[in-house]
């Protein structure tokens, strides 16, 4: 499970988007906005945002929630909905105004939210450091119900990728399929060598602090953040921690 989050300032815009689908478009539900034409959600919306004069620009919250096509089977609407509450409750996303969408027009399941960012007393929703705090939230989301991190990565060309490309998303694939299981380094590099993935790491100048890692497979070796940005040291070392205090 993966989360994709951006801001803006047009409620018609996101809304005609995530309709957009056809029949591919399935509303799933709304709170503080009844279901109906877009552009009286839109307004409704914008009513409720405009008790906030300081918040223009990004007064509109779009998230996108994407889970493996693995998981396609057990992902029932009721259960992307309780996933989604869980998400914007630990967001910080409520006592506002939202609509959620499922998509059907791909392998993997996902939905959309639009979420206005002016809750139903006129205050700013902070957005500070969102995109880290909802990468975490996805990763304890994803362990919480058994799921699979959802792919990044466009797999329809896998089949013509060559030499370091296809070696770059051998390792993208592998750090995927173990990561939800280790709870520190050492666990990772150990799940790792059974797909022939090495994990090394880059040390500060004169001493023993970490300031990066790199994955080599078939002798071609990538930095973390060259393979995917969520794979840079400082973030597997945050997903590392988190997850061993869960276990704990």
């Amino acid at each position: 499970m993966m989360h994709k989050i951006t801001k803006g300032k047009s409620f018609a815009g996101v809304l005609k988007y995530v309709f957009s689908k056809g029949e591919n478009s399935e509303f799933l539900e709304s709170d503080g906005v009844m279901y109906g034409p877009i552009h009286l959600m839109a307004t409704c919306m914008d009513v409720q945002a405009s008790m906030n004069e300081k918040l223009k620009k990004n007064k509109v919250c779009h998230v996108s929630l994407n889970f493996s096509a693995e998981d396609k089977a057990r992902l029932t609407n009721e259960m992307m909905l309780q996933i989604a509450h869980e998400y914007m409750q630990r967001m910080g996303f409520k006592d506002t105004q939202y609509v959620i969408v499922r998509h059907h027009d791909r392998d993997h399941p996902h939905l959309h939210i639009v979420i206005n960012r002016v809750n139903n007393e006129g205050k700013t929703i902070s957005d500070k450091n969102d995109r880290e705090r909802g990468r975490k939230i996805c990763l304890d989301l994803t362990k919480k119900y058994g799921l699979h991190i959802a792919a990044g990565k466009d797999h329809g060309k896998r089949d013509r990728l060559r030499g370091g490309d296809k070696t770059k998303y051998e390792i993208y694939d592998a750090v995927c399929a173990v990561l939800p299981k280790c709870k520190n380094w050492a666990e990772l590099q150990k799940a790792l060598l059974h797909y022939g993935v090495e994990v090394e790491f880059k040390y500060r100048s004169g001493s023993l602090d970490v300031q990066g890692v790199k994955f080599i497979k078939d002798g071609i070796a990538f930095s973390g953040s060259k393979v995917d940005r969520n794979f840079s040291y400082s973030a597997l070392h945050r997903v590392c921690r988190v997850r061993r205090t869960l276990r704990t």
